[in-house]
């Protein structure tokens, strides 16, 4: 499990460049599926015939894409501009290191030097838009030959297994998803499954709508990484979920209020399996769920997600013990489909 966690955050795959991560699930999952196809959005639509086929069908879903950057401007001191892809913090992008393009070329995030800051400036975060990449170009010309607009920009992390069964990597949030749907489409099935590893999640969930609209299941089960803000003095009620608790199980975000059967089956498979589970303290955040549910005539849509600290960063951390349990309480699920418990 945790192999294919590590080998997929190593990767870059900012929103709309999922390339990378998309060819290694690929290679990985073709000679033990049935079917795969590319959709003209980038999705990667993967099916996996099992012992039955349900009615309507079954979908699971987890995104691909990271959040990250884009050149939009290169300066004539070679200094370069750009805008965040997705929702990041600005407090977690000041001197990190990136890489930037298909060369992946290195760089360092900068600002004006402290010395040069006003009294009003010192008060507030800096914006995205002031701060710059250092590529070490001298000036224009030297940059626009390694660099162009419209290159990406990625977050440079290394994954780390440290402490108490604690997970640290870049883009946690979906890559630990994709990670259990290759785990499950490597096994033997209850049911037939289509697999849809999606694309530009992060920036309004436009990869699953057109699946959702292709696949046209009954059931769809969305796997994420989810918010997290268990630490020090953060008041209970806003911690929204605590990492070594257990998967969230979903009743209701931002964007979705999920399919009250189907969550209270997965609950219910939990509790009967021994899997700790949660759900969010705070309502935020969103998934695919907001698109797949919303598609055609509509979709009945469930969630399991993992905890995950400091999302959309550098540095997000998660729990061995959530993600493997997530992985069984997946498993659990499709069988549930499988023998007909999905109910109304």
């Amino acid at each position: 499990m945790l192999k294919y966690l590590k080998e997929l955050c190593l990767m870059d795959g900012v929103s709309s460049f999922e390339d990378n991560v998309r060819d290694y699930i690929i290679n990985e999952l073709s000679p033990v599926v049935d079917d795969m196809r590319i959709d003209a959005l980038g999705n990667l639509i993967v099916f996996k015939k099992g012992a039955k086929r349900v009615k309507g069908g079954l979908m699971l879903a987890a995104h691909m894409d990271e959040v990250g950057f884009i050149v939009r401007k290169i300066e004539d001191d070679g200094y370069i501009r750009f805008s965040a892809v997705g929702g990041i913090d600005a407090r977690v992008v000041l001197g990190r290191r990136v890489f930037i393009g298909k060369d992946m070329v290195p760089g360092v995030t900068g600002l004006k030097a402290i010395h040069l800051v006003s009294a009003e400036e010192v008060k507030r975060v800096p914006k995205i838009k002031e701060m710059y990449i250092d590529i070490a170009a001298p000036d224009k010309a030297s940059a626009e030959k390694k660099v162009s607009l419209g290159d990406k920009i990625v977050f440079d992390s290394d994954y780390l297994e440290f402490g108490e069964d604690k997970v640290k990597a870049k883009a946690l949030d979906d890559r630990v998803g994709c990670a259990v749907m290759m785990n499950l489409a490597k096994q033997d099935l209850p049911c037939d499954v289509t697999f849809v590893f999606t694309c530009q999640e992060e920036v309004g969930c436009r990869g699953a709508f057109g699946a959702a609209f292709s696949v046209n299941p009954a059931y769809a089960l969305v796997l994420e990484g989810t918010t997290s803000a268990d630490i020090s003095n953060v008041p209970a009620e806003k911690k929204v979920t605590r990492l070594g608790a257990g998967p969230v199980i979903g009743c209701m975000d931002g964007s979705t209020i999920y399919d009250e059967g189907l969550f209270r089956m997965t609950a219910a498979l939990a509790d009967e399996a021994g899997i700790a589970w949660q759900i969010k303290q705070y309502i935020a955040g969103g998934t695919d769920a907001s698109a797949i549910q919303r598609t055609r005539e509509g979709v009945r849509v469930a969630n399991i997600s993992v905890p995950v600290r400091y999302l959309h960063s550098a540095s997000t951390v998660a729990c061995g013990k959530d993600i493997k349990d997530t992985l069984k309480l997946a498993q659990l699920f499709v069988r549930a489909i499988a023998e007909g418990k999905a109910g109304k």
